[in-house]
């Protein structure tokens, strides 16, 4: 079971983004994964979403306390682990600061990086749960938002609509594999939600269209839910998995 989620956001440049991504994919994450406690590795291309996605986009209150916070949007590392604690001993953050070397350099292409480390509180499996076993790489079409509360009274709120509505209606929404809610343990966000699905496809049409645009709505539980998340750059990431390859019979 993988308990545990290391997020990575970050930008690349053009002349810099084949070089760094062969060599993540063939070096860096294969030796991450095969690690003590690392249950997967992953890494994601955003996508940005649909038209329904930017206007829900333009709904969220203004964030505060990100002075000096990574600003990148472009691509998503993902690494699974069983525990938060394996994550943390020793750290993954500490580990990567202190590297030296080849390594150092390719690390450095990365731009605007912002890290998070995030412990699973809740989950559901979607009805394509069999498209990705239990504690495996996510799916090949993910959302994934970030963000904390601009009140402390919303957050009882926040917390009862993912778990009375939200959730609920992710364990039965065709083209979803699962969902996770977490609670950060490191990062400026408080709160990550991981969205699984089988495309980019299914989800514009599952998700973003009958479910996500009922934030639009300032009458609808959703569309109050929203107006109180302050979220990080880009957030909700919508992004394709492009490591592991994804096998055609799944595009």
């Amino acid at each position: 079971m993988d308990q545990a989620v290391w997020a990575i956001w970050y930008d690349l440049q053009d002349q810099t983004q084949s070089e760094y991504t062969d060599w993540l994919h063939k070096e860096y994450l294969p030796i991450l994964q095969s690690r003590p406690g690392f249950t997967w590795a992953a890494h994601y291309q955003s996508q940005g979403g649909g038209a329904d996605m930017e206007k829900v986009r333009n709904t969220f209150p203004k964030s505060h306390g990100m002075e000096g916070l990574g600003k990148g949007t472009q691509f998503l590392m993902l690494v699974g682990a069983t525990e938060p604690w394996v994550l943390l001993d020793p750290s993954v953050i500490h580990e990567e600061r202190a590297i030296t070397g080849k390594v150092k350099e390719m690390l450095n292409m990365r731009q605007n990086t912002r890290s998070c480390i995030f412990s699973v509180f809740a989950r559901v499996n979607g009805p394509e749960m069999n498209k990705r076993p239990l504690g495996t790489t996510p799916a090949p079409a993910i959302q994934m938002g970030s963000f904390r509360i601009n009140e402390l009274e919303n957050e009882y709120d926040v917390g009862a609509w993912y778990a009375q509505q939200r959730l609920p209606a992710m364990a039965k929404m065709p083209g979803c594999i699962g969902a996770r809610v977490m609670l950060s343990i490191a990062g400026w966000a408080k709160y990550s939600v991981l969205y699984e699905f089988t495309s980019l496809e299914t989800r514009l049409k599952y998700f973003e269209k009958p479910l996500e645009s009922l934030m639009l709505d300032e009458q609808e539980w959703s569309g109050k839910i929203v107006r109180s998340t302050m979220h990080t750059p880009g957030s909700p990431t919508i992004a394709r998995r492009i490591w592991p390859a994804v096998p055609v019979e799944d595009e």
